[in-house]
């Protein structure tokens, strides 16, 4: 029989222990061979050599979780006692901490996970307008929001302006039935659902009420200046070219701004002209602006959905070679 001591003192007791030592008793449950007892900032461990070095490497992997997250969930701390396998430990311990961008509620933590997310990263830091093209899936929003949540937890900007043109909804929004935001809310939900894996419940809440984080519609910000932001254009392919002009141009000073679009995913009336192709062609050589082109490799969704665009682009290939033929035989 041996004997082990581990130090806790580079992290908080609390977020070890759990309410009522309730995470300790879980860890004691799942090796009950073993004597654990705690001693102010220390863990005390005796037993058999094998089942210490067992228990040691789980506490080891949860002390450098909560030394780089701050926080465990109870639903974590589980998981990380119960992963045997390599894969599993690496979803808990990141290899670079540095391209963590936000650490959500309950332990999560939100990356760039793709090549092309990494330099969608790597553009925002040198840039100060970033245009993040790609299909649906590819982390462009997501990536943007958790860049805009980073900046303003760093007090890099004193606020986060979302937007997107609500233009299923003919951008006036008036014949919708509802108040205000019933009529916005629908078109904006994704941004919602971004910030909701990034900032608890009630912090969001708090941001939202004094304006610290702001969601409109495009429509809303005309007229507007817009300093010491961090603003997100969503949805982009949507606008047209006095809109994207008029969004581009609200930009103040010590402000950042990405603009996302699918140039496939257009909703706008076979009359109008996308705003956003005309925007990437005559602003691709201006310093301080970045172009970022995502494709299906960095689709994180479903595995069915590379599978999807693929399927899709290949059909919008035929029936464009197909249009060009006839085009081309009517000519003739």
């Amino acid at each position: 029989m041996t004997e082990t001591i581990i130090n806790l003192d580079s992290i908080n007791p609390i977020e070890f222990f759990g309410v009522n030592n309730g995470k300790f008793d879980v860890l004691k449950k799942k090796f009950p061979l073993l004597k654990i007892l705690s001693r102010g900032s220390q863990l005390k461990i005796s037993g058999a050599p094998e089942q210490i070095d067992t228990a040691k490497e789980k506490i080891d992997l949860i002390v450098q979780y909560l030394q780089r997250n701050g926080h465990l969930s109870d639903i974590y701390f589980e998981q990380i006692l119960g992963g045997d396998d390599a894969e599993a430990i690496d979803h808990f311990i990141e290899k670079n901490p540095n391209e963590i961008l936000v650490f959500g509620p309950n332990g999560k933590t939100v990356r760039a996970r793709t090549a092309n997310q990494k330099k969608m990263v790597q553009a925002a830091d040198k840039n100060d307008i970033v245009f993040a093209i790609g299909p649906a899936g590819t982390g462009k929003t997501y990536t943007a929001v958790a860049l805009a949540v980073r900046a303003l937890k760093n007090k890099v900007v004193k606020k986060i302006i979302l937007t997107r043109p609500a233009v299923e909804a003919g951008e006036s929004l008036g014949f919708l039935p509802g108040d205000l935001k019933e009529k916005i809310d629908p078109y904006l939900r994704p941004l919602y659902d971004a910030l909701d894996d990034m900032i608890p419940a009630d912090k969001l809440g708090y941001y939202m009420s004094t304006r610290t984080i702001e969601i409109a519609p495009l429509a809303y910000m005309r007229g507007r200046t817009l300093d010491n932001a961090f603003i997100i254009l969503d949805e982009a392919q949507n606008t047209n070219d006095l809109q994207l002009k008029m969004f581009l141009t609200r930009i103040g000073a010590n402000a950042k701004a990405i603009i996302t679009g699918d140039p496939t995913q257009i909703d706008l009336p076979r009359n109008q002209r996308s705003g956003l192709e005309k925007a990437t062609k005559i602003l691709q050589k201006i310093d301080g602006i970045a172009h970022i082109m995502l494709d299906e490799e960095d689709v994180v969704r479903h595995r069915l959905v590379k599978a999807i665009i693929r399927a899709y682009d290949k059909d919008h290939k035929a029936e464009e070679e197909h249009y060009n033929k006839m085009h081309h035989h009517k000519e003739k």
